[in-house]
């Protein structure tokens, strides 16, 4: 009877054994696979990244320590681009520029993104039609944009200017005045800006749950109430990601610029991208425009890190 049962219990023991390391072995052969699905998806994204994004930065980094003008071999020059803005009047003038450029445009599309998405997401006649003429202008090109607002903001027979007249109102100097010129592309900028802003919010606010309204009222508090303790604090990820993507949006911006006025008058509108453009493309400062690109870089970069860890701290003081 003993031998019987040994033999029952290694009967039983053996089968365990096998089936405990064959389903750990599917699982492996599973992960395995899945990843490799995941490379195989990141892979022609990763090439152009690589290709189109890492390579040219570092090439721009490269090359803003040397003495080219795009012709012949380039001459090692270490950190004289550099040291070189610091004397530079213009380069000065357009990290101003960008700064007040920033700090008109982003706290308006940021307010303004809020404010339509809590307009729109509620019930609205025709509300459909309004999100759409709100999002047109993110389909269009920045030239496109720039071109129209040009007709708008043309200086002797623009729309704006001929609804001026017919008001009896005198007329802007939008071109040939630094103020006005500063102003016109300003307001582009946010109308091109406010859609994109406007759907970042409305995607927040429908995750937001009815029920939090519902109980909000329930204790007295009136719609500014709701929206200061609710609405604002619960799309705060929006506003984190939207503020870090308009800065560098501002820190960036070319198109409008360079298509509505050049940077003029002077240089009332030139910013770091298009002194950047200027010195690499017009003049032929090719390791002078490299240079003030990796600032920029550097600008953008800093901003994101210090938001990002504040952000960070933040939620865990919460």
């Amino acid at each position: 009877m003993s031998a019987l049962a040994g033999e029952r219990r290694t009967a039983v023991v053996v089968p365990e054994r096998v089936s405990r390391r064959q389903p750990g072995g599917r699982h492996v052969g599973r992960r395995l696979s899945a990843q490799l699905a995941g490379w195989t998806f990141l892979g022609p994204n990763l090439v152009l990244l690589v290709a189109f994004l890492f390579v040219p930065i570092i090439w721009a980094a490269v090359l803003s320590f040397q003495h080219s003008r795009g012709f012949g071999t380039p001459t090692w020059a270490g950190i004289a681009n550099y040291t070189q803005m610091l004397s530079d009047a213009v380069f000065w003038q357009s990290a101003w520029n960008t700064l007040v450029f920033t700090v008109c445009t982003v706290p308006v599309e940021i307010a303004g993104g809020l404010g339509l998405a809590v307009l729109f997401n509620s019930v609205l006649p025709g509300r459909t039609v309004f999100r759409t003429i709100i999002v047109l202008p993110m389909v269009i090109s920045g030239v496109a944009s720039g071109l129209i607002a040009t007709i708008m903001f043309y200086q002797s027979n623009g729309l704006i200017n001929k609804i001026l007249t017919a008001a009896g109102l005198p007329t802007v100097s939008w071109q040939s005045a630094p103020v006005p010129a500063m102003f016109s592309v300003i307001v582009v900028s946010i109308w091109l800006r406010l859609g994109f802003n406007m759907i970042i919010y409305l995607a927040g606010l429908q995750s937001i749950s009815p029920q939090l309204y519902e109980a909000a009222r329930i204790d007295g508090a009136t719609r500014w109430q709701q929206f200061r303790s609710v609405t604002v604090p619960l799309v705060g990820p929006s506003t984190f990601f939207l503020l870090v993507m308009n800065v560098i949006a501002s820190f960036q911006v070319f198109d409008v610029i360079f298509v509505m006025t050049g940077g003029g008058p002077g240089n009332a509108t030139s910013v770091l991208v298009t002194y950047a453009y200027r010195n690499g493309f017009q003049i032929r400062e090719q390791s002078y425009g490299a240079a003030i690109g990796i600032v920029i870089l550097i600008i953008t970069l800093a901003f994101t890190v210090i938001q990002w860890l504040s952000s960070r701290s933040r939620d865990l003081v919460e």
